[in-house]
């Protein structure tokens, strides 16, 4: 007697007689004999062991993990990965899918520890260049390869959102008065070179034709006037600039929430320069954030 077994593509087979391990089945039909044991005679008792090696997705999720900056974050992981070797995979570790797991979580962090926030938030395709590096190696030993591992989710204290969107409103507002400010003082550089060369021509008409002089001074106020035009430009092209600067931050800031969290500690920090300063932080973590952070400035 013996039974039939069927590989499909999907799969492959260990083929075991007494435990011990006789060959690799791939895709196709097979019968396993039975075990007899007789007195003269005894047949091995062979079992096949099945290995999916289709490429698979593992998920680690809410991982809560400490910056180089003590900055507390939740990241959420997607690896890509398939058995290459079916052997190593059964034979190296107790269950493959459980140890990548643990070496996936464990890289997350060594690299995580090792970034400030801003360097999370300016190269984030660093961490999981990490986790891909460190992992594949580890991986290749106990048969799977690693196609992918990239950071799913950052997730930051939720009470910052509302403080540094105050401030990023700030920082831009000052941004753009600045331009203007920048704007005025060429507008007057501009005004007052015309009028310069208005006056002089006006003190030397005593010495010309007035021909000339009405023509020289008809092209000054005429350059007078284009400066004034030139300055309504660049004062108007400042203020575009401006708006796309504010659009493109909140654009920023909806792709990146975790920005806020840089700017309120930029934030703190100019507080914290002023002796007379005096800061109360509340921890209530269902209050809102207007009572929970206040800066009062002395």
């Amino acid at each position: 007697m013996s039974k039939t077994i069927i590989i499909k593509e999907t799969h492959r087979g260990l083929r075991y007689a007494d435990g011990v391990m006789t060959q690799v089945l791939g895709p196709g039909y097979y019968k396993v004999p039975s075990q007899r044991n007789l007195p003269w005679y005894r047949t091995p008792l062979v079992e096949v062991v099945l290995v999916d090696v289709r490429e698979r997705e593992l998920t680690i999720k809410g991982q809560e993990i400490l910056t180089a900056d003590k900055v507390a974050i939740r990241v959420s992981i997607i690896v890509q990965f398939k058995v290459t070797d079916p052997v190593a995979a059964l034979h190296q570790v107790e269950n493959h899918d459980e140890r990548l797991y643990s070496d996936v979580q464990l890289a997350a962090r060594r690299s995580l520890a090792s970034m400030t926030l801003e360097q999370i938030l300016t190269n984030r395709n660093q961490l999981s260049e990490d986790i891909l590096t460190e992992v594949k190696v580890t991986a290749a030993g106990y048969g799977i390869a690693i196609q992918r591992a990239d950071v799913k989710d950052l997730v930051f204290p939720g009470n910052l959102q509302e403080v540094m969107n105050k401030v990023l409103a700030a920082e831009r507002l000052a941004q753009a008065q600045l331009v203007e400010s920048r704007t005025n003082a060429e507008q007057q550089k501009i005004a007052a070179e015309a009028k310069a060369q208005i006056k002089r021509i006006e003190a030397d008409s005593s010495v010309e034709s007035d021909a000339k002089t009405a023509v020289a001074l008809a092209d000054a106020k005429l350059k007078e006037a284009r400066a004034e035009a030139e300055a309504l430009r660049i004062r108007t092209e400042a203020e575009v600039m401006a708006l796309r600067e504010q659009a493109q931050a909140a654009a920023e800031y909806a792709k990146h929430p975790a920005l806020i969290r840089l700017r309120e500690l930029q934030t703190l920090s100019e507080v914290g320069k002023n002796a007379n300063a005096r800061i109360f932080i509340g921890f209530d973590k269902h209050a809102e954030l207007s009572t929970d952070t206040k800066a009062i400035m002395a």
